[in-house]
């Protein structure tokens, strides 16, 4: 059980103890809520403590949550909301909805989660839309390249009401998901073990030719294409050894999954590239929450709201603090003890790679793909619709400055 080596103090053999008498999801709950280093004697207490708290009254609903790659240790990296999103729904409903949290893989994983859910085999998952959309295409509409200029427009967007339905009612008409919250990065490229020498990426055109890991997004592609950033459809087995010894060049990713999913020792500059969305997000079979009596539909809304208001503060403190995507860097930060250089590009270096790729100055190799999303979306031009959004608040907003709303409650002019 990876849980097992993040904890001080508690042997193999206790954690099974005391995860079988009161449950794992119980266990991780627990975890999830203590700060510094956990011991026996604390963990017991605090696993004793949340199963009472859930299990004072049946539940009415059992729902099984999901979490691909996730578990209370890591989501203190990448701040994805799956265990806060649990345990507020959990005592909102004062325990008639009861959530079984299944991470580290051992249900679903990035590719499968999304599948799972729409075949009943679980209620809720949390993976990236960018993998997610292998199973579900509608979510591909986040993936235009530069349509949000920064993680401001990013939470903006989730948070507008224009959101139903340019991202969620379609989802939930074409693909049975009603998308509940996500966290928000950009996406760039993390450059392997043999660029640990090299000087720190400073121009785009030193990233053109390179070979890089791709993940389920069809847009995303398209970016890298027209980037010359040679997409490969690596394994994720297979990708931390192609970084070590120079089978590819990078991948596309974020900064806080390569803090999460453990790639900090085998990538050596982070650039900065901004070109597509990182998005790790939450869905929820819309069957399941269909079932559900309206004072329970409610609580998953409400609930889904104060996640994703915790996720907008604490995964741009943990940005900085955990991962050490920042300049200057902190230190004992990840990137700081495995030696990862952020590299932030110039914003004529942003603006070359936007011209080059975007569908604003580069429509042609988008139009297959936005006419599709386009008439999954009811007829309306997505790219267009989303490219307004994001820009309704300044480029340079910090994150954490945005305004939360109940997108689901407002009504747009």
């Amino acid at each position: 059980m990876k849980l097992a080596t993040a904890l001080q103090g508690v042997s193999r053999r206790d954690l099974f103890r005391i995860t079988r008498q009161y449950g794992l999801s119980s266990t991780l709950l627990a975890v999830g809520g203590l700060a510094g280093g956990v011991g026996l004697t604390s963990l017991a207490k605090a696993a004793e403590s949340t199963y009472k708290k859930r299990f004072a009254l049946p539940a009415k609903h059992t729902l099984k949550f999901g979490a691909s790659g996730f578990n209370a240790q890591n989501l203190l990296i990448e701040r994805a909301g799956c265990l806060e999103f649990a345990r507020d729904l959990e005592e909102r409903t004062e325990g008639e909805i009861r959530v079984e949290f299944i991470g580290d893989n051992e249900i679903c994983g990035q590719l499968t989660c999304v599948e799972k859910t729409r075949s009943g085999v679980i209620d809720i998952y949390a993976a990236s839309t960018q993998n997610s959309a292998a199973g579900a295409p509608y979510l591909n509409v986040l993936d235009y390249a530069y349509v949000f200029p920064g993680r401001a427009a990013q939470y903006h967007f989730l948070y507008s009401p224009e959101s139903q339905r340019i991202l969620r009612d379609p989802l939930e008409s074409r693909h049975g998901l009603k998308f509940l919250f996500s966290h928000c990065e950009l996406r760039g490229i993390q450059l392997g073990l043999a660029w640990k020498d090299k000087p720190t990426i400073s121009k785009l055109e030193e990233l053109f030719g390179t070979k890089n890991r791709v993940t389920g997004t069809q847009l995303g592609r398209i970016a890298m294409q027209l980037l010359n950033l040679n997409p490969r459809p690596v394994a994720w087995e297979k990708t931390l050894a192609g970084l070590k010894n120079g089978l590819i060049d990078g991948a596309e990713t974020w900064a806080s999954a390569v803090g999460y999913a453990n790639m900090s020792p085998v990538v050596s500059q982070s650039v900065d590239l901004k070109f597509f969305c990182g998005t790790e997000h939450t869905s929820m079979s819309a069957s399941v929450f269909d079932k559900l009596e309206s004072h329970l539909q409610d609580a998953v809304m409400e609930s889904a709201y104060l996640t994703q208001v915790h996720i907008q503060a604490a995964n741009e403190a943990a940005l900085v603090k955990t991962v050490g995507f920042s300049t200057p860097q902190l230190p004992d930060t990840l990137f700081a003890k495995h030696h990862v250089r952020p590299a932030f590009l110039a914003a004529d270096q942003i603006k070359a790679a936007e011209e080059m790729c975007s569908p604003e100055h580069n429509p042609a190799p988008w139009e297959q793909w936005r006419e599709r999303l386009n008439k999954w979306a009811g007829g309306i031009d997505t790219y267009q619709e989303l490219h307004r959004v994001a820009r309704e608040v300044p480029a340079d907003m910090k994150p954490e400055n945005v305004e939360p709303r109940r997108w689901w409650r407002t009504t747009s002019a």
